[in-house]
């Protein structure tokens, strides 16, 4: 089941970015999240794992709120980043967002260019003074997210008309046009083929450097391969957090290692 890492493992005492404490969701009477309190490392790949409907990306989209989108949904307890209480009522769901970018489970490129998909978001949150910076940062977002060569002849060409994989990259170079500081990723590679699954776990590698990493998947072998810290949730609660090699080498709690041999999930 472990797989070869990308990259060393070594797991160094990076700064926390993201402290959770207590943190409970409900849907109407159904309590999602119990309890949970994780600090997330900056510069670092923190993989959530669990089988379907654990809460794993219920919580992820609490750390940038998304979860307000949903009438129903209540939120209680203390989410920090930075130090700063990200649900404090002075706290713009919308500025929030840009800090803490997303990248959904299906690639979802706006009905738009490729250039234009990048700029919308710098363009609403005034990051450019003028054409030449907006080119820029899309450029430079385009590198990052390792698709600039593939597109940089057919900027003004329909996102939509890219392949998959390609749609996927660029949505994560959409997400960090705007310099988040995290980057949540729910399910990033399940729509994807094989091949396109190793370029985006490749450019996850590549991202950690500058961000704080935060991946949902249901495959624990990319858990493996592309995260230092990993996760494990089980009926809404946090069973296990550890270096993603004693996870998957030494768990300590025996519902952790029921899901990682298949037992469970």
């Amino acid at each position: 089941m472990y797989d070869a890492p990308f990259s060393e493992k070594n797991v160094t005492s990076n700064a926390i970015k993201i402290a959770a404490d207590g943190v409970q969701v409900y849907y109407g009477d159904t309590h999602a999240i119990k309890d949970v309190s994780v600090n997330i490392n900056d510069k670092m790949v923190t993989a959530f794992i669990g089988p379907s409907g654990c809460g794993k990306s219920t919580f992820l989209r609490c750390l940038n709120r998304m979860n307000d989108t949903i009438d129903i949904c209540r939120v209680e307890g203390d989410i920090r980043i930075d130090g700063e209480d990200i649900y404090d009522k002075r706290v713009d769901p919308v500025q929030l967002r840009a800090k803490v970018g997303m990248v959904f489970q299906k690639p979802n490129p706006f009905p738009k260019s490729i250039y234009d998909n990048v700029a919308y978001g710098p363009r609403i949150h005034g990051l450019a003074r003028n054409k030449a910076e907006l080119d820029e940062i899309v450029e430079k977002s385009l590198r990052r997210g390792a698709i600039w060569d593939e597109v940089k002849d057919r900027l003004h060409a329909p996102g939509t008309g890219l392949s998959g994989g390609q749609q996927q990259r660029l949505c994560i170079a959409r997400a960090v046009a705007t310099e988040p500081e995290v980057l949540l990723m729910d399910e990033p590679c399940s729509a994807l083929d094989p091949i396109a699954t190793s370029q985006v776990e490749e450019l996850i590698d590549e991202l950690r450097r500058d961000y704080s990493v935060v991946i949902v998947t249901h495959s624990m072998q990319q858990a493996a391969r592309v995260s230092q810290k990993t996760a494990f949730f089980h009926l809404g609660n946090l069973v296990e957090f550890d270096d993603t090699d004693k996870i998957f080498t030494n768990p300590q709690d025996p519902r952790t290692e029921s899901y990682i041999t298949g037992r469970i999930g």
